[in-house]
């Protein structure tokens, strides 16, 4: 059976719902699936919650969505750069669930592998423990530490970005760009991937796939892209310029 569907609307258009939770690769704007959000954006579907690193930039990834009021939960590491999510955090609009980095994206990576929970020393006396089951263990030197409960992420739906795949779904990231593209796909009852360029089965060498095709389960490409750059600097004299 063929994983490979026509456009973004075609492969998330059977899976979409209200109240969903989704696990979206991508940092910054590194990475983004930006067909699958855009579908996701023009579907209208409501109530969503999203597994991701950051929120993206206003009206840019997530942003997106923010602007169109079609989510109601962020479980994220970092969201400094977006605006509107600011206004709709600090006027009650939008939930957030803040999570350390390396925990978020463990916490992806542990629902992938079926792990309900880990414990982590990341975080412990600050707000983040808080609510949090504490508990001790004796660290590698063998002294007495304290570790909080940190749960596994199971997502309803992943959606991810990929420089090349194959046929049956093997995956290649292009260097940053693997960022949390890879514990989300692994985290989501159905993964769809937005790629670059798709080659024949058996092109890709082996050692070299990032992403077996057993945690793909759809599809799309959604080349051509406009790069985009989320911080211009440039020198003085090319300021002057300008």
């Amino acid at each position: 059976m063929s994983k490979l569907y026509s456009d973004a609307a075609a492969a998330l258009g059977d899976v979409l719902r209200d109240d969903m939770l989704i696990a979206a690769g991508g940092f910054g704007l590194c990475g983004l699936p930006e067909r699958l959000l855009d579908a996701i954006r023009d579907s209208g579907v409501k109530g969503l919650t999203f597994v991701s690193n950051n929120a993206g930039i206003d009206n840019e990834g997530i942003g997106k969505l923010l602007r169109t009021r079609q989510v109601k939960k962020m479980i994220s590491s970092y969201v400094g750069e977006n605006k509107e999510f600011e206004r709709q955090y600090l006027s009650g609009e939008l939930e957030v669930e803040f999570c350390p980095q390396g925990t978020l994206a463990e916490r992806m990576r542990a629902g992938g592998a079926g792990i309900p929970g880990f414990y982590t020393r990341t975080g412990v006396g600050t707000l983040v423990a808080e609510g949090k089951e504490h508990k001790q263990f004796p660290d590698r030197n063998g002294v007495m530490q304290t570790y909080i409960l940190e749960h596994g992420i199971f997502a309803d739906l992943a959606i991810i970005k990929a420089w090349k795949a194959d046929e049956t779904g093997n995956l290649v990231f292009r260097k940053t760009a693997r960022n949390f593209n890879l514990p989300a796909a692994t985290c989501g009852k159905m993964c769809v991937a937005e790629v670059e360029e798709i080659v024949p089965a058996g092109a890709l060498d082996p050692d070299q796939i990032h992403l077996p095709g057993v945690y793909v389960n759809r599809m799309i490409v959604g080349a051509p892209y406009n790069k985009k750059i989320e911080f211009r600097t440039i020198r003085e004299r090319e300021r002057e310029q300008a």
